[in-house]
């Protein structure tokens, strides 16, 4: 019931405009008993509607660590990304189960944000890093649809979870020495095994395209990629451990946006 109210608040709220806002950066949002942070890129004009990166912090942050990052803000402020950084309660996400309120959450930071922006709707990208990857993952297994792109970094769900709805494309990153959330490794040492769950949902076949791609020097990233019926997957797999890629997230809006890509 809380929820509900909160969500009918907000609907109710006026839009603030010509897009500026008294929240940003260090500053929070605030949305009910949550809150948010968000960055604007650097180069607008203050018309053109902006793609959206919302991105879920790993366990024990909050999204002003998200908003000041190198390896996350540096590429949306310098691609023209609105990126938006939700606050977990208790520092930390529930998504071991469908119907996270989480979820909901998210989606109303999203519209939160339009009223004080304008976003373009066609191009919204769900991201998060460890235990932010797996609230990702349950954004696009519960809320989906109008997601364009999973950007995943070292965490995800059980793939054997069943999923209501589905992104448009899936972007997953693990380190194969990762411990902390440990590298899902499939029956018979299968390295795929992280992104079954979307194979299987949108009808991949099992013939990976394989390349190697570097955004700096010193990591090497090993990319499958598979062309599906119901969209496309995308796994990059590194040596290391539990840490965001250098280059990576800006990679990922570089050819989203269908340009090609460079660092930072």
């Amino acid at each position: 019931m809380k929820l509900a109210l909160l969500f009918l608040a907000l609907l109710l709220l006026p839009a603030i405009g010509p897009w500026k806002s008294d929240c940003g950066g260090d500053v929070p949002c605030a949305l009910g008993e949550w809150s948010y942070h968000l960055l604007a890129p650097d180069e607008w004009d203050g018309e053109a509607a902006l793609p959206v990166l919302l991105h879920f912090h790993g366990w024990g942050r909050q999204g002003d660590l998200i908003v000041k990052h190198s390896r996350i803000a540096t590429h949306t402020r310098n691609r023209g990304v609105l990126l938006l950084a939700p606050n977990g309660l208790g520092r930390t996400w529930d998504f071991r189960r469908e119907g996270s309120a989480d979820v909901d959450f998210a989606a109303a930071v999203i519209e939160d944000a339009a009223g004080m922006y304008p976003i373009d709707r066609d191009r919204i990208y769900i991201s998060g890093y460890s235990y932010g990857a797996a609230m990702a993952w349950r954004y696009a297994c519960d809320n989906g649809w109008d997601v364009a792109a999973l950007l995943a970094i070292g965490g995800s769900l059980p793939q054997d979870t069943d999923c209501a709805t589905a992104p448009q494309s899936v972007r997953h990153v693990h380190g194969l020495a990762d411990t902390v959330m440990d590298f899902p490794l499939g029956p018979d040492g299968d390295v795929t095994y992280p992104v079954a769950l979307w194979r299987d949902s949108f009808g991949c076949g099992d013939a990976p395209r394989l390349e190697e791609w570097q955004a700096v020097e010193w990591l090497t990233l090993e990319r499958r990629t598979w062309e599906c019926d119901g969209g496309t997957v995308t796994l990059d797999l590194h040596s290391g451990g539990h840490f965001i890629p250098h280059g990576w997230i800006g990679w990922q809006l570089d050819q989203l946006a269908g340009r090609a890509p460079r660092y930072p």
